[in-house]
């Protein structure tokens, strides 16, 4: 069993450390970069602003001191939103240890770099002169679920096997089972495009154009999200995986979805401001996505129509209903 500090005290970030504090040895240290929600948690034993109803377990310590959560660690998991990650690593490499193991399992890829999560930790860490293992840590999974003990299986990938066997070992109990994978690039790439099909599927739903509409999106979705994820070095049978087609699958079709909601709220009228005001902090991933997505589409020359037109939509230079029109309109092709 392992000291494991979890970086990130959202609702994903609680649901992992409540999971592994259920299994006994476990030592977890629960990290938040806001004082006050930390002593909010220490006082309620509860996510009440994130995940609320699911008790925090004793076994889990809950601190905003960074230093702290990290210093004895073995293995450190990151779950902060992608928009802070770099300068989370920025504040946290100082602290950390040659022989400690990183998790990412943040969904996303950064603005302007274009650089997958695991890319920002291993070119912050760089600028310590550190070279740590990193694990990707991504697949079909509401936090809601995990907390609740619902059986879930995840990836765990790494182009190193042996830190994807141990995290696999350490991680992996009666209600979560991971499987390994040395696939970094398709991973990474399909838990993060997933969500701007989820936003697309969401609009469907808001728009009301039912189900024939909705399974095409998601079929035609992962076909989009393979060709990006195999330009950029990824395999096409890693995107057939829980990391690719069993997280879109959950994603859009998936009532805790956030990216869905997101989705549904413009479908049904609503501006893009007023519908993230809406979520009360929580974080939908996919909005950001999309523009980094469409970026890297344009650098490795790959055709993203979906991508495209939820761009258009977020940036609102394009009402849902006129995008959806332009989609069934594009030339006809062979599947």
């Amino acid at each position: 069993m392992s000291r494991i500090a979890i970086l990130g005290a959202g609702a994903w970030g609680a649901a992992l450390a409540i999971n592994l504090a259920r299994r006994c040895g476990h030592e977890v240290a629960l990290w938040s970069r806001s004082p006050q929600a930390a002593i909010e948690m220490r006082e309620h034993r509860e996510n009440l602003r994130y995940l609320p109803g699911f008790p925090l377990p004793r076994a889990i310590e809950i601190t905003a001191d960074a230093d702290h959560a990290i210093g004895e660690a073995e293995i450190v998991v990151s779950v902060v939103p992608s928009e802070h990650l770099r300068a989370t690593y920025e504040h946290i490499a100082p602290l950390l240890r040659a022989d400690q193991l990183i998790v990412s399992a943040t969904k996303g890829i950064e603005d302007q770099t274009l650089l997958r999560m695991s890319e920002v930790i291993h070119q912050t860490l760089a600028q310590q002169n550190l070279d740590l293992p990193v694990g990707v840590l991504s697949g079909p999974s509401f936090a809601q679920e995990v907390a609740a003990g619902s059986p879930t299986a995840l990836t765990i990938a790494s182009t190193d096997s042996a830190p994807a066997s141990r995290i696999q070992r350490e991680f992996s109990g009666s209600t979560l089972r991971l499987y390994t994978n040395g696939d970094v690039v398709g991973v990474e790439l399909g838990g993060a495009l997933k969500n701007v099909i989820a936003i697309a599927s969401g609009i469907v739903t808001g728009l009301g154009l039912g189900h024939n509409t909705a399974a095409a999106l998601i079929t035609r979705g992962i076909a989009e999200i393979t060709r990006l994820a195999i330009a950029c070095g990824g395999r096409r049978e890693t995107l057939a995986g829980l990391s690719g087609i069993g997280d879109l699958v959950l994603t859009c079709t998936g009532a805790l979805s956030r990216n869905r909601l997101v989705g549904i709220e413009l479908g049904k009228g609503r501006q893009l401001g007023e519908t993230l005001e809406g979520l009360h902090g929580k974080v939908a991933e996919g909005v950001r996505t999309t523009f980094a997505a469409s970026g890297l589409a344009k650098k490795h020359g790959i055709e993203m129509p979906i991508t495209e037109q939820m761009a258009a939509i977020l940036s609102a230079q394009k009402a849902p209903i006129d995008a959806m029109r332009e989609l069934m309109a594009r030339p006809g092709r062979d599947e």
